[in-house]
């Protein structure tokens, strides 16, 4: 019976996770930046990471990052997501164990490293093609960065709502 609750826990948990990505597709944001997006995908998966820890956490980011993949995206953005995905809920991770910061640094931080590390895949693959470095770095990366902290801080205050007015207990899974 607990384990049936929590597939059931974890499908609902995707399917937020998807929707929300949907939406974040309806939404056009025109900022002339590539890669600049709201994450609103993030709000469950800062939900699970407090709530049931980052294995969940990493089950649901890839799986939602692969279903958005394949269905709004191409084969190639789909290296820059899964990577920026998998960095961001890493340092997610590791700043939330550490327990000196709130879960709004949480997710700025998530914010920053998701972005940081599509600008790092997008360096070297311009780098093969033989664009320079440094420009890409000096004209994207502050943009990247200040958008990282703002839709973070814009998570948070979302997903924070969610994990202090639904507790998910272990007796309940």
């Amino acid at each position: 019976m607990k384990k049936n609750r929590y597939v059931a826990y974890m499908g609902l948990l995707l399917a937020a996770a998807v929707l929300l990505g949907y939406v974040e597709a309806l939404i056009p944001i025109d900022l002339m930046i590539p890669g600049v997006k709201l994450g609103l995908a993030n709000c469950a998966i800062l939900f699970v990471l407090y709530s049931f820890g980052l294995k969940e956490a990493l089950i649901i980011s890839l799986l939602r990052t692969l279903i958005i993949g394949f269905i709004f995206t191409s084969p190639a953005m789909l290296i820059y997501s899964i990577s920026g995905t998998a960095v961001s809920l890493l340092i997610m991770a590791i700043i939330k164990k550490s327990g000196h910061f709130s879960v709004f640094a949480v997710s700025a931080c998530g914010g920053i490293s998701h972005n940081i590390t599509q600008l790092i895949i997008a360096g070297f693959v311009m780098l093969n093609a033989g664009a320079g470095l440094l420009r890409i770095l000096t004209f994207y990366l502050p943009v990247l960065v200040m958008a990282g902290i703002i839709t973070g801080l814009l998570n948070a205050f979302f997903a924070n709502i969610l994990i202090k007015r639904i507790s998910v207990h272990s007796d309940m899974l």
